[in-house]
Protein backbone atom coordinates (compact mmCIF):
# COMPACT_ATOMS: atom_id res chain seq x y z
CA UNK A 1 0.00 0.00 0.00
CA UNK A 2 2.72 2.34 0.70
CA UNK A 3 4.74 1.58 -1.98
CA UNK A 4 1.56 2.39 -4.17
CA UNK A 5 1.18 5.53 -2.54
CA UNK A 6 4.94 6.18 -3.12
CA UNK A 7 4.49 5.55 -6.80
CA UNK A 8 1.98 7.65 -7.53
CA UNK A 9 3.55 10.67 -6.04
CA UNK A 10 6.18 9.69 -7.99
CA UNK A 11 4.34 10.00 -11.41
CA UNK A 12 2.82 13.20 -10.17
CA UNK A 13 6.41 14.82 -9.94
CA UNK A 14 7.57 13.33 -13.45
CA UNK A 15 4.31 15.23 -14.84
CA UNK A 16 5.02 18.32 -13.06
CA UNK A 17 8.59 18.54 -14.43
CA UNK A 18 6.76 19.52 -17.93
CA UNK A 19 4.80 22.55 -15.74
CA UNK A 20 5.96 25.84 -15.67
CA UNK A 21 8.79 25.99 -12.57
CA UNK A 22 6.78 28.80 -11.25
CA UNK A 23 3.66 26.71 -11.41
CA UNK A 24 5.48 23.82 -10.14
CA UNK A 25 7.00 25.57 -7.11
CA UNK A 26 3.29 26.74 -6.24
CA UNK A 27 2.60 23.35 -6.34
CA UNK A 28 5.14 22.04 -4.15
CA UNK A 29 4.28 24.30 -2.18
CA UNK A 30 0.09 23.32 -1.91
CA UNK A 31 1.40 19.69 -1.30
CA UNK A 32 3.46 20.43 1.92
CA UNK A 33 0.41 22.80 3.00
CA UNK A 34 -2.18 19.61 2.39
CA UNK A 35 0.64 17.71 4.51
CA UNK A 36 0.67 19.68 7.26
CA UNK A 37 -3.06 20.27 7.51
CA UNK A 38 -3.58 16.31 7.15
CA UNK A 39 -0.78 15.95 10.13
CA UNK A 40 -3.43 18.54 12.00
CA UNK A 41 -6.30 16.98 11.43
CA UNK A 42 -5.21 13.36 12.18
CA UNK A 43 -3.96 14.51 15.89
CA UNK A 44 -7.04 16.65 16.12
CA UNK A 45 -9.72 13.87 15.88
CA UNK A 46 -6.90 11.35 18.04
CA UNK A 47 -6.90 13.65 20.32
CA UNK A 48 -10.99 13.93 20.38
CA UNK A 49 -11.25 10.02 20.52
CA UNK A 50 -8.82 9.97 23.04
CA UNK A 51 -10.89 12.66 25.61
CA UNK A 52 -14.30 11.13 24.46
CA UNK A 53 -16.44 10.08 27.66
CA UNK A 54 -17.23 6.67 27.10
CA UNK A 55 -18.74 6.03 31.11
CA UNK A 56 -20.85 9.30 32.05
CA UNK A 57 -22.92 7.86 34.86
CA UNK A 58 -23.90 8.91 38.66
CA UNK A 59 -21.03 7.98 40.16
CA UNK A 60 -18.21 7.69 37.12
CA UNK A 61 -17.43 9.81 33.90
CA UNK A 62 -14.51 8.15 32.23
CA UNK A 63 -12.59 9.29 28.96
CA UNK A 64 -11.52 6.59 26.74
CA UNK A 65 -8.13 6.77 27.86
CA UNK A 66 -9.05 5.82 31.39
CA UNK A 67 -11.76 3.10 30.11
CA UNK A 68 -9.82 1.28 27.91
CA UNK A 69 -5.82 2.28 27.73
CA UNK A 70 -4.83 -0.31 25.33
CA UNK A 71 -6.78 0.68 22.36
CA UNK A 72 -6.02 4.77 23.39
CA UNK A 73 -2.44 3.54 23.24
CA UNK A 74 -3.21 1.69 19.64
CA UNK A 75 -4.39 5.01 18.53
CA UNK A 76 -1.20 6.93 19.64
CA UNK A 77 1.02 4.55 17.57
CA UNK A 78 -0.98 4.81 14.49
CA UNK A 79 -1.09 8.60 14.51
CA UNK A 80 3.00 8.82 15.49
CA UNK A 81 3.25 6.44 12.72
CA UNK A 82 0.87 8.45 10.16
CA UNK A 83 2.46 11.35 11.13
CA UNK A 84 5.88 10.70 10.34
CA UNK A 85 5.00 8.97 7.26
CA UNK A 86 3.39 11.55 5.65
CA UNK A 87 5.91 14.31 6.81
CA UNK A 88 8.71 11.71 5.68
CA UNK A 89 7.01 11.23 1.74
CA UNK A 90 6.62 15.01 2.13
CA UNK A 91 10.38 16.10 2.75
CA UNK A 92 11.52 13.47 -0.46
CA UNK A 93 9.15 15.03 -2.64
CA UNK A 94 10.50 18.28 -1.78
CA UNK A 95 13.97 17.36 -1.69
CA UNK A 96 13.26 15.38 -5.61
CA UNK A 97 12.43 18.73 -7.21
CA UNK A 98 16.14 20.45 -5.98
CA UNK A 99 17.92 17.49 -8.19
CA UNK A 100 18.36 15.55 -4.60
CA UNK A 101 18.72 11.86 -5.19
CA UNK A 102 16.71 9.95 -3.03
CA UNK A 103 18.53 6.76 -2.78
CA UNK A 104 20.90 9.44 -1.08
CA UNK A 105 17.56 10.75 0.95
CA UNK A 106 17.35 7.50 2.17
CA UNK A 107 20.74 6.83 3.35
CA UNK A 108 21.18 9.64 5.17
CA UNK A 109 17.98 8.64 6.91
CA UNK A 110 18.92 5.69 8.04
CA UNK A 111 22.59 7.28 8.83
CA UNK A 112 20.46 9.93 11.01
CA UNK A 113 18.28 7.20 12.13
CA UNK A 114 21.01 5.13 13.88
CA UNK A 115 22.73 8.42 15.38
CA UNK A 116 19.30 9.17 16.63
CA UNK A 117 18.91 5.74 18.17
CA UNK A 118 21.61 5.22 20.07
CA UNK A 119 21.11 8.23 21.44
CA UNK A 120 17.53 7.88 22.29
CA UNK A 121 18.31 4.77 24.35
CA UNK A 122 16.23 5.85 27.20
CA UNK A 123 13.35 6.59 24.87
CA UNK A 124 13.09 3.09 23.29
CA UNK A 125 13.41 1.66 26.91
CA UNK A 126 10.42 3.74 27.72
CA UNK A 127 8.49 2.97 24.77
CA UNK A 128 9.33 -0.67 25.65
CA UNK A 129 8.80 -0.94 29.03
CA UNK A 130 5.39 1.40 28.38
CA UNK A 131 4.12 -0.95 25.99
CA UNK A 132 4.51 -3.71 28.54
CA UNK A 133 3.54 -2.40 31.20
CA UNK A 134 0.07 -1.68 29.22
CA UNK A 135 -0.13 -5.00 27.36
CA UNK A 136 0.56 -7.09 30.45
CA UNK A 137 -2.01 -5.68 32.70
CA UNK A 138 1.14 -4.65 35.34
CA UNK A 139 -0.50 -1.37 36.47
CA UNK A 140 -4.28 -0.69 35.99
CA UNK A 141 -5.70 3.11 35.66
CA UNK A 142 -7.01 4.22 39.24
CA UNK A 143 -5.49 1.27 41.47
CA UNK A 144 -2.33 2.46 43.93
CA UNK A 145 0.38 1.03 43.70
CA UNK A 146 4.06 1.39 44.99
CA UNK A 147 6.61 2.71 42.54
CA UNK A 148 10.19 3.10 43.71
CA UNK A 149 9.69 5.61 46.38
CA UNK A 150 6.51 6.86 44.95
CA UNK A 151 2.98 6.18 46.64
CA UNK A 152 -0.32 6.63 44.46
CA UNK A 153 -3.09 6.11 41.87
CA UNK A 154 -2.34 5.46 38.62
CA UNK A 155 -3.80 8.40 36.60
CA UNK A 156 -2.75 7.33 33.16
CA UNK A 157 0.01 4.74 31.84
CA UNK A 158 2.21 6.44 28.23
CA UNK A 159 4.49 5.37 26.53
CA UNK A 160 6.89 7.42 28.07
CA UNK A 161 5.98 8.21 31.79
CA UNK A 162 3.30 6.89 34.45
CA UNK A 163 1.65 9.61 36.21
CA UNK A 164 0.39 8.66 39.40
CA UNK A 165 -1.41 10.93 42.22
CA UNK A 166 -0.26 11.24 45.49
CA UNK A 167 -2.63 11.64 48.56
CA UNK A 168 -1.87 15.30 48.27
CA UNK A 169 -3.13 15.86 44.41
CA UNK A 170 0.09 15.88 43.26
CA UNK A 171 0.74 14.95 40.57
CA UNK A 172 3.86 12.47 39.63
CA UNK A 173 5.57 11.61 36.20
CA UNK A 174 7.85 8.73 36.41
CA UNK A 175 9.44 7.62 33.23
CA UNK A 176 8.79 3.96 31.99
CA UNK A 177 12.34 2.68 32.61
CA UNK A 178 13.07 3.73 36.46
CA UNK A 179 9.97 1.17 37.12
CA UNK A 180 11.89 -1.53 38.49
CA UNK A 181 9.41 -2.99 41.04
CA UNK A 182 5.69 -2.69 41.29
CA UNK A 183 3.92 -3.19 44.66
CA UNK A 184 0.24 -3.12 44.53
CA UNK A 185 -2.62 -1.94 46.73
CA UNK A 186 -5.28 -3.57 45.34
CA UNK A 187 -7.86 -1.83 47.70
CA UNK A 188 -6.63 1.15 47.65
CA UNK A 189 -5.56 1.42 51.29
CA UNK A 190 -4.06 -0.43 54.36
CA UNK A 191 -6.06 -1.49 57.46
CA UNK A 192 -4.49 -0.11 60.90
CA UNK A 193 -5.96 -1.93 63.83
CA UNK A 194 -4.51 -0.21 66.91
CA UNK A 195 -5.30 -2.08 70.40
CA UNK A 196 -5.33 -0.16 73.09
CA UNK A 197 -4.72 -1.76 76.86
CA UNK A 198 -7.10 -0.33 79.36
CA UNK A 199 -6.32 0.23 82.67
CA UNK A 200 -8.60 -1.38 85.68
CA UNK A 201 -10.88 0.73 87.05
CA UNK A 202 -11.99 2.63 84.28
CA UNK A 203 -14.79 3.77 83.17
CA UNK A 204 -15.72 2.31 80.05
CA UNK A 205 -18.02 4.06 78.17
CA UNK A 206 -16.49 7.52 79.39
CA UNK A 207 -13.18 6.19 77.52
CA UNK A 208 -15.07 4.48 74.64
CA UNK A 209 -16.85 7.74 73.67
CA UNK A 210 -13.39 10.07 74.43
CA UNK A 211 -10.65 7.73 72.38
CA UNK A 212 -13.80 7.65 69.19
CA UNK A 213 -13.47 11.36 69.81
CA UNK A 214 -10.17 11.20 69.28
CA UNK A 215 -10.11 9.22 65.82
CA UNK A 216 -13.33 11.25 64.56
CA UNK A 217 -11.06 14.66 64.99
CA UNK A 218 -8.12 13.07 63.16
CA UNK A 219 -10.60 11.90 60.49
CA UNK A 220 -11.96 15.38 60.30
CA UNK A 221 -8.53 16.92 60.26
CA UNK A 222 -6.29 14.61 57.96
CA UNK A 223 -9.17 13.30 55.55
CA UNK A 224 -6.81 12.99 52.66
CA UNK A 225 -5.01 10.18 54.88
CA UNK A 226 -7.15 9.16 57.17
CA UNK A 227 -9.91 7.55 54.42
CA UNK A 228 -12.64 6.76 56.61
CA UNK A 229 -14.49 6.96 59.70
CA UNK A 230 -12.67 5.48 61.91
CA UNK A 231 -14.59 2.25 63.84
CA UNK A 232 -14.42 1.27 67.36
CA UNK A 233 -14.87 -2.88 68.08
CA UNK A 234 -15.63 -1.97 71.50
CA UNK A 235 -13.68 -3.46 74.83
CA UNK A 236 -12.80 -6.99 74.98
CA UNK A 237 -10.80 -9.07 78.22
CA UNK A 238 -7.79 -10.52 77.06
CA UNK A 239 -7.59 -12.32 80.38
CA UNK A 240 -10.39 -11.92 83.47
CA UNK A 241 -9.67 -9.48 86.30
CA UNK A 242 -6.28 -8.94 84.54
CA UNK A 243 -6.29 -6.71 81.47
CA UNK A 244 -8.68 -5.50 78.56
CA UNK A 245 -8.24 -3.34 75.41
CA UNK A 246 -10.31 -1.45 73.18
CA UNK A 247 -9.60 -1.82 69.19
CA UNK A 248 -10.23 0.71 66.83
CA UNK A 249 -9.85 -0.14 62.90
CA UNK A 250 -8.56 3.07 60.61
CA UNK A 251 -8.36 3.13 57.12
CA UNK A 252 -5.20 4.74 56.00
CA UNK A 253 -3.33 5.73 52.62
CA UNK A 254 -0.41 3.67 51.89
CA UNK A 255 2.33 4.73 53.70
CA UNK A 256 1.22 7.04 55.88
CA UNK A 257 1.57 4.84 59.09
CA UNK A 258 3.53 7.73 61.40
CA UNK A 259 -0.02 9.19 61.91
CA UNK A 260 -0.92 6.25 63.64
CA UNK A 261 2.33 5.84 65.17
CA UNK A 262 2.97 9.16 65.97
CA UNK A 263 -0.05 11.60 66.35
CA UNK A 264 -2.96 9.19 67.21
CA UNK A 265 -0.77 7.16 69.68
CA UNK A 266 0.37 9.93 71.43
CA UNK A 267 -3.19 11.77 71.78
CA UNK A 268 -4.39 8.53 73.01
CA UNK A 269 -1.63 7.86 75.69
CA UNK A 270 -2.31 11.72 76.69
CA UNK A 271 -5.63 11.29 77.40
CA UNK A 272 -5.14 8.12 79.59
CA UNK A 273 -2.19 9.75 81.95
CA UNK A 274 -5.03 12.34 83.17
CA UNK A 275 -6.01 9.26 85.19
CA UNK A 276 -3.41 7.15 84.94
CA UNK A 277 0.06 8.53 85.25
CA UNK A 278 1.91 5.32 85.23
CA UNK A 279 0.58 4.50 81.44
CA UNK A 280 3.13 3.85 79.09
CA UNK A 281 3.32 3.73 75.23
CA UNK A 282 3.95 0.16 75.03
CA UNK A 283 0.37 -0.66 76.04
CA UNK A 284 -1.13 0.46 72.48
CA UNK A 285 -0.11 -1.45 69.74
CA UNK A 286 -0.71 -1.24 66.13
CA UNK A 287 -0.75 -4.33 63.81
CA UNK A 288 -1.56 -3.35 59.63
CA UNK A 289 -3.08 -5.49 57.00
CA UNK A 290 -2.83 -4.44 53.15
CA UNK A 291 -6.93 -5.27 51.79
Amino acid sequence: MGSLVWRKQMKLLDILKDIDPTMRILLIIGLTVVAHITVKTIRRFSQYLLLMKVDSTATSEASLTRKYPKLATIITLLVSAGTFTIYFVAVGMILREFRISLTTYFASATVIGLAVGFGLQGFVQDLVIGLTLIFTDALNIGETVKLGDEIGRVDTIGLRFTELRNFHGQRTLIPNRNIAVISQFRGGCIRAYVDIQLPQGIDDKAISQEIHSIAKGMYHQHRSIILATPEIFGIKDVKEGQWRYLRVKVKLWPGQTKIIEETFKERVIQRLKTTHEDYMPWMITVTYKVE
